[in-house]
């Protein structure tokens, strides 16, 4: 038996060895922060991903339309990696009390939805998934670290995921918010989605302009 095991080492190993190399995906950024282990530990930021969610800011962007036959520009590449940036540090944290998987499983949900409505609706944000070839489980693994991120915020900084009947009825007579004309009752959960979002996206932003000084980035 050892002996046919050498010898189809033998008969395999020259084959693979001058294969033509497939690229699958490849890291384009390298980032540290203490937050997360520090220079001995660092993140990657792979190639998919990124422009996966430099697709998905040229999509929120009011000026898309001027984008042409170009899926993104440069401004959205920088968005899209300051906000996954932050967002590996926040779910890297530890939220007091620990989220319950059901908890998770809820934000990874409205999480969906809300980027979901962001980009334009669900069809956008699949071509987009499809467009960069990432698969369910990826995005699965995606939508969990934007859920961490915003149950972070919500506990450990200021409460944002869960606002009041009082203060959605607040916003939706401001002027500004996208429903101001159509009746409480039949837009209430899509202004709950807008406003928790822009919140969100306010304390990402936050968030990261005070850590900027103490994360090192390189781009690979």
């Amino acid at each position: 038996m050892k002996r046919w095991l050498a010898a189809g080492a033998f008969c395999v190993l020259p084959g693979l060895v001058h294969a033509d190399p497939v690229s699958v995906d490849r890291a384009v950024v390298r980032f540290a922060a203490p937050d997360t282990g520090g220079t001995r530990h660092p993140r990657f930021v792979f190639e998919r991903v990124l422009s996966f969610e430099a697709r998905l800011e040229a999509l929120s962007d009011p000026e898309r339309g001027s984008l042409g036959e170009a899926p993104y520009r440069e401004q959205h590449v920088t968005a899209a990696l300051d906000r996954h940036i932050a967002e590996v540090i926040l779910s890297a944290l530890h939220i007091e009390p620990e989220p319950t998987s059901a908890e998770l499983d809820r934000q990874v949900r409205l999480a969906h939805r809300m980027l979901s409505d962001r980009v334009g609706g669900e069809d956008a944000l699949d071509s987009a998934r499809r467009a960069e070839g990432l698969s369910e489980r990826e995005l699965g693994r995606f939508f969990q670290q934007k859920a961490r991120a915003s149950l972070y915020l919500d506990r450990m900084v200021t409460p944002m995921l869960a606002p009041s009947e009082a203060e959605l009825r607040s916003i939706h007579k401001a002027p500004g918010n996208p429903f101001a004309n159509a009746p409480f009752e039949t837009i209430r959960p899509a202004l709950l989605r807008w406003y928790v979002a822009r919140r969100l996206n306010t304390a990402l932003a936050t968030f990261f302009e005070n850590a900027r000084s103490r994360i090192d980035v390189t781009v690979l």
